[in-house]
């Protein structure tokens, strides 16, 4: 008779998953943030593995939203970066995006802030200056049109209420909803925000276009001026 060995547990290792085979056996949302990098990176370094690595580049960037972000020439200056991980998290990033905005479409009602949040997280390009938009809207509050308008410095955009009216005009819009980012990733408004918001409705509401809100764009979250009765 074949007398099977014992097996020590306390001897015997159990290697972890690897972030792929982590992600087929328990699901993608069990994955940390370093791991779903690592997916993308794939091998890691002489001397470094491909979670040290992602972890890495977590650190030096700050986030996945500032990696995806981060221009071609500060991504490849991390070593072991180049053209061909740089292209693929390039195209995660927009499939993510057209994915997400194939919720939107032509009849999607822009009166929530829930919806105008998921949007701009989605299409908001961060830089390293301030940038403002709108969202010019026709009167059920369908999205015409999302522009960019001014760009600025590191602290402020020149916002021009006179240019902004030849905007809505443009599109014939019924109602424009405003945003721009605040590059320190802080999201409460300035009293330079508030003001140039309150400017913005008095200069529009002479050619009856409504200001219905005014969000400040953060890397992963936003701010409602019109949630927080700042409008």
């Amino acid at each position: 008779m074949k007398i099977q060995k014992p097996i020590n547990s306390e001897i015997q290792a159990i290697k972890p998953l690897m972030p792929r085979e982590k992600l087929v056996q328990k699901g993608s949302t069990t994955l940390t943030d370093a791991e779903l990098l690592a997916v993308f990176l794939r091998t890691g370094l002489a001397g470094k593995t491909v979670i040290q690595l992602a972890e890495e580049l977590l650190n030096h960037f700050g986030g996945i939203k500032q990696i995806i972000s981060a221009s071609f020439e500060d991504f490849c200056a991390i070593k072991g970066l180049g053209l061909a991980k740089y292209t693929q998290f390039q195209a995660a990033s927009e499939l993510v995006k057209r994915a997400i905005n194939q919720g939107f479409n032509g009849q999607t009602c822009f009166n929530e802030p829930t919806v105008v949040n998921e949007f701009l997280l989605a299409n908001f390009e961060q830089t390293g200056h301030e940038r403002f938009a709108g969202l010019f809207l026709n009167s059920k509050n369908h999205l015409i049109k999302f522009d960019y308008l001014f760009n600025g410095g590191i602290n402020s955009a020149q916002v021009y209420p006179r240019t902004i009216a030849q905007f809505c005009l443009k599109y014939n819009a019924a109602a424009v909803i405003f945003a721009h980012n605040h590059p320190s990733g802080d999201v409460n408004p300035s009293q330079s925000d508030i003001k140039i918001t309150q400017r913005l409705k008095q200069t529009l509401d002479l050619i009856d276009v409504k200001v219905l809100d005014h969000f400040i764009v953060g890397a992963s979250k936003t701010f409602s001026m019109a949630s927080h009765q700042m409008i």
